[in-house]
């Protein structure tokens, strides 16, 4: 039995997953496969660190040690081959709040900012909240639902002299690519040469499965590392998106002064007294456990696509290369998408993210979350056989 086999009660933790399901689906009787954390137990080794700090009875003020950006640094040597200085690095409370930022810091109100739907909602939200215009470069699905990148119209959108900001999805989530290092090299120079500055959000980057390889943005060359900022997290990775810490890389000097001055100018630089010690705990004592965990996540996931091919073959899924998020087409159903998320919540009784909020090209499609214990992943699968075998 897997240590991830485990069904943890999550129940009056004040967990979002849990405690806003009546908000978004209208009830509490539903299995939540939704918000993208993971029900699955923190590493020991970060529980065993969190809990040594919570010894010393004083919370106050806190600094983040060398130790922290040391931290950082040899992850990314190990895990990704990328040599980070350490002054290329800033604490941010969120990859999210970071987009909001960059949008701030190299915009102004009414210029654009390119992001590839169908993408997470956030990319969305942090462009139209400061007034500035959604670009939309839609990727292109084929038929066995593998998306790509429409270049020509990408050159065209960047070409555009009002569009200023490139919102990269590495890996993309909702559909689970991770973008080759030609992919990422013919968007970057596309991006140097007419100036659009990238911030390439990499929050699963560590999230890789079935053997694919992650490759910063900022490591292609020089050049694209210049107009680039990467935002990176230890929170999808290993479960500690509550406790809001996360960082930027930023080899442009310019760039990174730009960065700073929204997160300082906004007093969000202090972060929390437990975020540092939980990403050094998880970076420097736990990388079997996510080894363990990527094996884990690639099993459900494996299951979903088996399930699906012998018992729903209408309804279609591709192999995510990284991220435990399943982008899942139910066109074939020929539902509108109101009638397919009623149908979800009050016939299978499951709680998935809406396709539609990912954009107009997720129209037709949920997006499941399989980061919890294979048993709930199969309960949820019986429940949706089970519905539609009384009727779509």
């Amino acid at each position: 039995m897997s240590q991830f086999d485990q069904i943890i009660d999550r129940e009056g933790t004040r967990a979002l997953k849990l405690e806003k399901r009546s908000l978004l689906f209208g009830t509490n009787d539903v299995l939540p496969l939704w918000v993208a954390d993971m029900d699955f137990a923190a590493a020991p080794a970060i529980q065993k660190a969190l809990k040594q700090r919570m010894e010393h009875p004083i919370y106050g003020y806190t600094v983040r040690p060398t130790t922290f950006f040391e931290a950082i640094q040899r992850w990314n040597k190990r895990r990704h081959n990328w040599e980070i200085a350490q002054e290329w690095i800033e604490f941010t409370p969120g990859v999210v709040p970071s987009l909001g930022l960059a949008v701030q810091a190299f915009t102004q109100p009414g210029e654009g900012v390119i992001v590839q739907p169908p993408v997470y909602p956030p990319f969305f939200g942090v462009v139209r909240d400061f007034d500035r215009k959604v670009v939309e470069n839609p990727l292109k699905a084929n038929a066995d639902n593998y998306y790509e990148i429409d270049f020509a119209h990408f050159e065209e959108v960047c070409a555009q002299p009002e569009n200023k900001l490139f919102l990269l999805c590495h890996p993309h989530n909702p559909v689970g690519r991770v973008w080759t290092p030609e992919e990422l090299q013919r968007m970057g120079e596309i991006c140097v040469k007419h100036g659009v500055v990238i911030i390439s959000d990499e929050i699963h980057c560590d999230l890789t499965l079935f053997g694919h390889v992650h490759r910063p943005l900022a490591t292609l060359s020089p050049e694209i590392a210049d107009i680039t900022v990467t935002c990176m997290a230890p929170s999808k990775t290993f479960n500690l998106a509550g406790y809001s810490t996360a960082y930027l890389v930023v080899t442009n000097a310019e760039l990174l002064k730009a960065m700073r001055k929204q997160i300082f100018g906004l007093h969000l630089h202090m972060g929390n007294v437990l975020g540092a010690t939980a990403l050094e705990a998880a970076y420097n004592e736990s990388e079997d456990w996510l080894d363990e965990l990527r094996s884990y996540l690639e099993g459900n996931i494996t299951l979903v696509a088996d399930f699906l091919k012998a018992h729903l073959p209408e309804v279609k899924m591709h192999l995510p290369e990284a991220t435990y998020l399943l982008w899942l087409d139910f066109r074939a159903w020929d539902m509108k998408q109101n009638d397919l998320k009623k149908f979800m919540v009050e016939q299978a009784g499951l709680g998935l993210n809406d396709g539609l909020t990912f954009g107009n090209e997720g129209r037709g499609f949920m997006r499941l979350n399989v980061a919890s214990p294979r048993a709930l992943i199969q309960q949820a699968l019986e429940q949706l056989k089970a519905a539609r075998d009384k009727g779509v």
